[in-house]
């Protein structure tokens, strides 16, 4: 059996994890001087409550290699061919995690691929996995495919602010300050490498919607794939950037909020896209 299996920046929820069927490995995020696991004792609304509450910068901790090692050691008692899609290794240690524990088990029938992405694009190329699963290719024909199609997901953002991706470590202080220039709202995307950029800075948020559109309309979309509007917290000018998708004559998919784990680098009032560009 071919089993998927995803860390929690892939963004799905609990419900769909069990009813797909996916193997999941939370990451830890600490608020403070408090603990969470994502979905399992933190929940979206609970996760941006805290936040706004608190005014705590979140930190997130990759898991271990001994979270991955039980499912892996359990794949192997049954005889299962699992395919990790994980969270980008420029972003986070989870993919080192995940290959010692692959050699801690001794099991080749492991294909671990490192998304170089983030966010609902994994669940993007797991729900791909899952069709070609389906389909009935083999394991390595699936996990070639993903190697193949990582390359053309996309998530272009707009954060209300680089704060919390600058104390993440993922962008310089540089960066972030450029970013932060009083009424800028940066667009970010996650690079070819796999780590956080700055691809555009414009006054306002309905210029950043266009800004947003626009990016879509130069890179093509492969239609054959999902367009999801994406938010963190506060889904109103991601309603507002739905309704520009549809006027430029594109078909979103449902709207998905962004959780814990990356809601923990891209804070509040983000919102964006994820989709497959041509």
């Amino acid at each position: 059996m071919i089993r998927i299996l995803v860390d929690s920046a892939s963004d799905y929820q609990m419900e769909e994890i069990q009813t797909k069927g996916l193997l999941l490995v939370p990451i830890t995020i600490t608020i403070g001087e408090t603990g969470y696991i994502d979905g399992k004792n933190l929940g979206r609304d609970e996760f941006y409550e805290i936040l706004s509450r608190t005014g705590e910068f979140p930190k997130t901790s990759q898991p271990s290699p001994h979270a991955f090692l039980d499912l892996f050691l359990e794949a192997k008692k049954n005889g299962d061919e699992l395919i990790c899609i994980l969270l980008s290794s420029a972003l986070s240690g989870t993919c080192q995690s995940a290959f010692l524990a692959k050699s801690m088990a001794a099991y080749d029938k492991i294909y671990i691929l490192d998304s170089l992405t983030a966010t609902y694009t994994i669940k993007l190329m797991a729900d791909h996995a899952l069709q070609l699963v389906k389909e009935g290719l083999g394991a390595g024909e699936i996990a070639a495919r993903l190697e193949a199609l990582r390359s053309r997901v996309r998530v272009v953002a707009a954060p209300d602010t680089l704060d919390f991706l600058q104390r993440g470590g993922r962008i310089s202080k540089t960066a972030a300050a450029i970013g932060n220039l009083a009424g800028i709202r940066p667009i970010v995307t996650i690079s070819p490498e796999g780590s956080v950029a700055v691809i555009g800075k414009c006054v306002g948020k309905n210029k950043a919607i266009s800004q947003i559109v626009s990016v879509l309309e130069k890179s093509g979309m492969d239609a054959s794939f999902p367009l999801y509007p994406i938010y963190s917290y506060g889904i109103n000018n991601c309603t507002k950037l739905v309704a520009k998708l549809r006027t430029a004559g594109f078909a979103p998919a449902e709207t998905l909020q962004i959780g814990p784990t990356i809601g923990a680098h891209i804070g509040p009032e983000a919102f964006g896209i994820v989709y497959a560009a041509k």
